[in-house]
């Protein structure tokens, strides 16, 4: 079973910390968590809609890990905390 709470708390401080003084905060590129599992995003669109992929390396059986591709959208403004916010879900290819 993968675990995500670590990966999404990872992501958020490394997002958190990459967008303290941007303007804009920027979600394109590859984040790694402290397992090696690997998030691609490569693009978000105007709507804030992105798209890339999620190649865990946590497993707990003999399967081959594979590439899985995730789907999201990024809040276009703020939060009440004058954070970004953003969610995503991953459609797994290897179970």
């Amino acid at each position: 079973m993968v675990q995500a709470t670590p990966f999404l708390l990872m992501l958020f401080l490394a997002l958190g910390a990459h967008c303290i003084h941007a303007k804009k905060c920027s979600l394109t590129g590859s984040w790694v968590n402290d397992l090696g599992s690997n998030m691609t995003i490569e693009s978000v669109d105007a709507d804030g809609v992105f798209a890339g992929s999620y190649h865990t390396a946590v497993t707990a059986g003999p399967n081959e890990i594979k590439k899985s591709p995730l789907q999201g959208s990024q809040q276009k403004g703020r939060n009440q905390k004058g954070q970004p916010t953003f969610g995503f879900t991953v459609n797994w290819s290897f179970s």
